[in-house]
């Protein structure tokens, strides 16, 4: 089969979907109904290589066994989100480097498996969508959504079209050069991508070499910004890096917006209130977009699934 990807209609309010989130981490799954209440929840580990896919399933039964037998009989349509380089329109997982497969064929597996269309997309591009259709970006036609974590990508939304390449990529603003002199090597193999100076685990590592003392995380390093002043120079840096990676972006598309989801988010007014003045302070011909938080944080990505499960596309 593998036509999932086919234009579909969006369901009806009583109708229920199920979502999944497929991280390199873990994996979230949710089954929802029209206003959002979850009715089931599942968080698991992600196995590596394509053991992922039967873990998957296994999240999906696992969800739909906990509903009662008239709610089950509701759940219309799933959705289920993939990282790397996912090919939707030939259901293919091409590529995760994090998880490590790759060219998985998934066609109609979780389809026969749960008996219901599913809806195979990227997580980003579903995480980003959802965040400028439905969450901080709703009403505005020009936005640009960060997803700021382990790595950092994102998608643009110009003129109230969600830009997509050819193969379904949206952003990879991580892998934007800007230390080309003096940066570290990226896993990419460039040099001084923007990952490798504003990503989280960048943020603790950078806190860490300058330092000699080691931090769990970049959500650390922002807890000290007022009182440790190495901490408020590894920040700055890492805001430094990650406008300039965002400038030949906002020349080019001139957004009203610039979301800013992910895990490191989480530092709030800590974190777009300088970006947007570095932004800005560099800007000369075009206007400075504002720069705010995401509303579904790190639930972005399983939100998302539910409401592109519900929509049954990116529309």
């Amino acid at each position: 089969m593998g036509t999932e990807q086919q234009p579909v209609t969006a369901l009806t309010d009583d109708l229920l979907v199920l979502g999944l989130d497929v991280g390199g981490t873990t994996m979230k799954g949710e089954v929802t109904d029209a206003a959002g209440t979850v009715l089931a929840a599942g968080v698991v580990a992600t196995p590596q290589g394509e053991a992922a896919f039967e873990t998957m399933g296994a999240l999906g039964d696992q969800l739909l066994a906990e509903l009662t037998d008239d709610q089950r009989d509701r759940v219309a349509r799933a959705a289920v989100l993939l990282p790397g380089i996912v090919d939707p329109v030939r259901s293919i997982a091409v590529f995760s480097s994090n998880v490590g497969w790759r060219d998985v064929h998934i066609g109609d597996r979780f389809t026969r498996r749960w008996g219901m269309p599913v809806l195979i997309e990227h997580d980003v591009a579903v995480a980003g969508w959802a965040e400028w259709r439905f969450g901080a970006g709703r009403g505005h036609d020009d936005v640009c959504v960060v997803i700021l974590g382990t790595g950092i990508s994102g998608t643009l939304s110009v003129g109230g079209r969600l830009m997509r390449s050819a193969y379904g990529q949206t952003g990879e603003y991580g892998h934007i050069p800007v230390r080309h002199a003096d940066g570290l090597r990226c896993p990419c193999g460039n040099i001084g991508c923007v990952e490798t100076v504003a990503s989280g685990a960048s943020i603790a590592r950078a806190y860490a070499k300058r330092t000699g003392r080691e931090t769990a995380s970049a959500a650390d390093v922002f807890a000290i910004l007022d009182t440790d002043s190495d901490a408020k120079a590894v920040v700055d840096e890492a805001i430094s890096a990650l406008a300039d990676g965002l400038l030949g972006l906002i020349h080019a598309a001139c957004p009203e917006l610039i979301i800013l989801g992910g895990g490191l988010a989480g530092a709030g007014p800590a974190l777009t209130e300088p970006l947007h003045h570095t932004i800005a302070e560099r800007l000369r011909v075009v206007p400075a977009p504002r720069v705010v938080l995401g509303e579904f944080g790190a639930r972005a990505g399983v939100m998302g699934a539910a409401l592109f499960a519900r929509q049954g596309g990116l529309i």
